[in-house]
């Protein structure tokens, strides 16, 4: 008997999403007004690209996260929905837009993300500098998130010129564990992108660091406490975690759905660890409610320095 053609055999479905995971479909004006606004401006977004599961409560608030320097990235991570391939060249006035898109969306805090760029000599850094530069002219009041890839092999003069701007919070996600990288994030390195958590206090102490990871692509419970302790290691502020969703069939599979419960059990696990803040549930993602977890972060570190006085 020969061997039937893999595309003729059917795929197994998907797991169902239990209740706890499921969203309302985006339908409101205020989706519909940011969605205008983003087309209007050439803005990639990272909820639209990423297929984030908030973006209809998100957009709705006009709460948008902007993700720069094209909407095509140089890698092929396996838990990841942007497109890969040869990106395009960088839009000169993608700063000023973004500048735009915060000024009327009228964005106390913003979130600056960006695909990978390997093609590029600094890895993008510059232009995470020149948005960071048109914020603080236009917008002077709103605080700056920015969420960066790992600038692989030249990360260090890279950082070094971004912190340089002064972003408010500077995070760089873990993704996973690092047993898990080869299969799932086969382009990064676990200790690179905890080296470039590390340097961004080392340069500038008072600059927030953050990073997140996704539960449910099988990791051992063990290990994710081990992951909070290197964060803890690199001085990490603010730990994120949620459900990792398989995008599309091509994709890492779902191992397992991270009960609401078992979240709880983390948070306070890293709580204890002493994490300034911790955000954990299914539904978390970097950006999700940034701009006042920013402000809890930020009340959370003047309550530990008045009990040190």
């Amino acid at each position: 008997m020969s061997e039937a053609d893999p595309a003729s055999v059917p795929q197994a479905p998907r797991p169902r999403k239990p209740d706890w995971i499921r969203v309302k479909a985006p339908v409101s004006a205020g989706f519909m007004e940011t969605r205008k606004l983003m087309r209007r401006l050439n803005l990639a977004t990272v909820c639209e690209e990423a297929a984030c599961p908030n973006i209809g409560e998100c957009w709705t608030r006009k709460h948008a996260t902007v993700m720069i320097l094209g909407d095509t990235c140089t890698r092929a991570c396996a838990f990841c929905n942007v497109k890969t391939g040869m990106p395009r060249a960088i839009d000169p006035l993608e700063p000023e837009h973004v500048a735009v898109a915060a000024a009327e969306l009228g964005l106390t805090h913003i979130v600056v993300t960006s695909v990978d760029r390997d093609d590029l000599p600094d890895g993008g850094a510059s232009q995470f500098v020149k948005v960071i530069e048109a914020l603080r002219r236009n917008t002077p009041s709103t605080t700056i998130e920015i969420l960066t890839p790992d600038f692989r092999n030249k990360s260090e003069a890279a950082v070094e010129k971004i912190i340089q701007a002064r972003p408010d919070v500077y995070n760089h996600n873990l993704e996973t564990v690092p047993r898990l990288y080869p299969t799932i994030r086969p382009g990064a390195r676990y200790y690179a992108s905890l080296r470039l958590l590390e340097s961004v206090k080392r340069h500038d102490p008072s600059i927030f660091t953050k990073s997140g990871v996704m539960v449910g692509l099988g990791e051992q419970r063990l290990e994710v406490h081990q992951v909070m302790d290197d964060m803890r290691s690199a001085d990490v502020d603010f730990l994120t975690m949620g459900q990792y969703l398989q995008p599309t069939p091509r994709h890492a599979k779902v191992e397992e759905f991270v009960t609401p419960q078992a979240f709880s059990a983390y948070a306070a696990i890293a709580r204890a660890k002493g994490f300034l803040l911790v955000a954990a549930s299914p539904l978390t993602r970097s950006s999700y409610h940034a701009g006042d977890d920013f402000e809890k972060m930020r009340a959370a570190r003047e309550a530990k320095l008045a009990a040190t006085r």
